[in-house]
């Protein structure tokens, strides 16, 4: 799942793969008063009943080695460089996970290797 928006009563989650991929969820923030409890007055904890996964960016992954790698690419990477660091990111082939997404919205295999050839227009010529 990837958080869409965070609200004050409740987070809207997006799933990513699976048989309900692309459908948003609501998760409620709940009120829990544990009942074994030896005081005299009642303890009450608000919070959402989730588990976080942090993520960075893949610039920001560079020189990091990590046991878990989850790369998503709702677009083609920009470079070739961007699917290297990330990849390589990760200490072992089990721990490296991939989503793709398809133009549209399927998962894929697949993507393009984004080279935007308008940078090579103005390069100066250098004469042997």
């Amino acid at each position: 799942m990837i958080v869409k928006s965070c609200r004050k009563n409740n987070i809207e989650c997006e799933i990513l793969c699976g048989s309900h991929v692309g459908t948003k969820h609501l998760i409620p923030r709940i009120e829990m008063i544990p009942s074994d409890t030896d005081w005299p007055f009642e303890v009450k904890r608000v919070q959402f009943l989730i588990q976080i996964y942090y993520s960075v960016t893949i610039n920001k992954s560079q020189g990091q080695s990590l046991d878990t790698v989850g790369l998503y690419l709702p677009r083609a990477a920009f470079s070739y460089g961007h699917i290297y660091v990330s990849i390589s990111r990760v200490t072992r082939p089990e721990g490296l996970q991939i989503l793709i997404d398809s133009d549209d919205g399927s998962s894929t295999n697949i993507t393009n290797n984004v080279v935007f050839e308008e940078v090579f227009y103005n390069l100066p010529c250098i004469d042997n």
